[in-house]
């Protein structure tokens, strides 16, 4: 959780042609449509995660893991306790799915990337996110 929170509905957009570097655009792919609860903002909901910078030279966009998830977390979406791309990303996700993220560093760290971490100034970040619960 350290990683994803503040240091200051998506599209389905997907541009092969960018470079591997740090621009990216804010992207939501479901992986997994869940059948559940839908999390809107201001649920309290709880997830798995683990989180890659963006690299299209890779697979998925997935270079370098920063963050392999820690165990559920946990969070009200809209509480600003989290990068804002992070919270968008779940809205709209139903309980049993899986969601892969691009988040964009004005929507991430941007120039205040988290101390000691392998981030980079204005890196664009990808997450592969599980709902496991909307209260």
């Amino acid at each position: 959780m350290a990683m994803l929170a503040m240091a200051g509905c998506g599209s389905s957009n997907n541009d092969s042609s960018l470079a591997p570097t740090s621009v990216g655009v804010f992207t939501t792919t479901d992986l997994v449509v869940g059948t559940g609860a839908t999390a809107i903002s201001g649920s309290r909901v709880s997830t798995n995660y683990a989180g890659w910078l963006y690299d299209t030279g890779k697979p998925n966009g997935k270079g370098n893991q920063f963050d392999p998830g820690p165990g559920p977390l946990t969070f009200t979406i809209g509480s600003g306790t989290l990068i804002p791309g992070f919270e968008q990303g779940v809205i709209g996700m139903k309980v049993g799915g899986s969601r892969r993220v691009i988040i964009p560093p004005n929507l991430a760290y941007g120039s205040n990337p988290p101390a000691g971490s392998i981030i980079p100034t204005n890196a664009t970040l990808v997450f592969d996110i599980t709902l496991n619960s909307v209260q």
